[in-house]
């Protein structure tokens, strides 16, 4: 993963209150050493362990923290992935935050990496959205791609995305085109989100770049691509809105033909993946 967000971890740590663990304070000598291990309790995709290890080390430098497979890797229920060691105080009152932080990532991770496999025989990519966790996004965005998925817009800046209140604020789908060509930088595409066939086929004799399938059941679906591929064949498609990560859905989704599908689900609504601290 990116290097870890130092701030976003001594923010975690504090809100823990961490360097004031009563508990640990109370009942563990200062001078204790311990070792541990970190094990997963269910299979999946872990993501996180940079993020794990720095927040050990933040809070004391002390710690030791040996990672046994690599973040993106597949791992099976009672699985080491990592062994920390060092103070015993300082592993007590790191622990929640750090299990957190690998938890939630691998649950987006494996998440994704379940709806990436439904895909497979398709053209179709899983995408990400802006549904993320605040302050959390690149870690998230960065466990969505180590679970085999790719990464929509980061943030408004990174592309244009003319959605329903966007059109209806400039007065219709042909003038929001219009006022994005003329304003957004050259090398940035256009995409233009569509809830029927007759805005679909409004936004690609507009010069649209993607089009986004917005809510739409699978036959409007395939109607609105077969329409695409007719008259731009290099337009491409992103199918959003509702889909969520059944398998089953995702598999008739991509059969249409859409060369992406969006999902907030794989960061908003990932169950977290559980993972525990055990000492030896």
């Amino acid at each position: 993963m990116p290097n870890p967000p130092l701030n976003l971890i001594r923010h975690a740590l504090a809100e823990d209150g961490a360097e004031a663990d009563i508990t640990t304070l109370c009942t563990v000598p200062a001078e204790q050493q311990a070792q541990a291990s970190i094990i997963a309790r269910q299979a999946g995709v872990i993501a996180g362990l940079t993020v794990a290890a720095a927040t050990f080390r933040e809070l004391d430098p002390q710690v030791s923290f040996e990672p046994l497979v690599e973040d993106g890797a597949a791992v099976q229920v009672g699985q080491v992935v990592a062994r920390v060691s060092g103070p015993a105080r300082s592993l007590l009152s790191a622990e929640r935050v750090a299990l957190n932080f690998l938890g939630h990532l691998s649950a987006i991770a494996t998440v994704t990496a379940r709806c990436a496999q439904a895909l497979e025989g398709t053209k179709a990519r899983i995408l990400d959205t802006r549904k993320t966790t605040p302050g959390l996004r690149s870690l998230e965005k960065e466990a969505v791609r180590l679970g085999g998925g790719h990464n929509h817009r980061f943030n408004l800046s990174d592309g244009v995305l003319i959605k329903d209140n966007h059109i209806k604020a400039a007065g219709g789908i042909v003038q929001a085109i219009v006022l994005a060509r003329r304003t957004a930088p050259h090398l940035l595409k256009i995409e233009v989100e569509c809830e029927t066939l007759a805005q679909v086929q409004e936004a690609v004799e507009a010069g649209a770049d993607v089009i986004l399938l917005d809510n739409m059941p699978i036959e409007p679906m395939r109607s609105a691509v077969e329409l695409v591929h007719r008259n731009a064949p290099k337009v491409l498609i992103e199918a959003s809105g509702n889909i969520g990560t059944n398998t089953a859905k995702l598999a008739a989704v991509a059969a249409t033909g859409v060369d992406f599908i969006s999902l907030g689900a794989i960061t908003h609504s990932a169950p977290n993946f559980d993972v525990s601290l055990e000492f030896a």
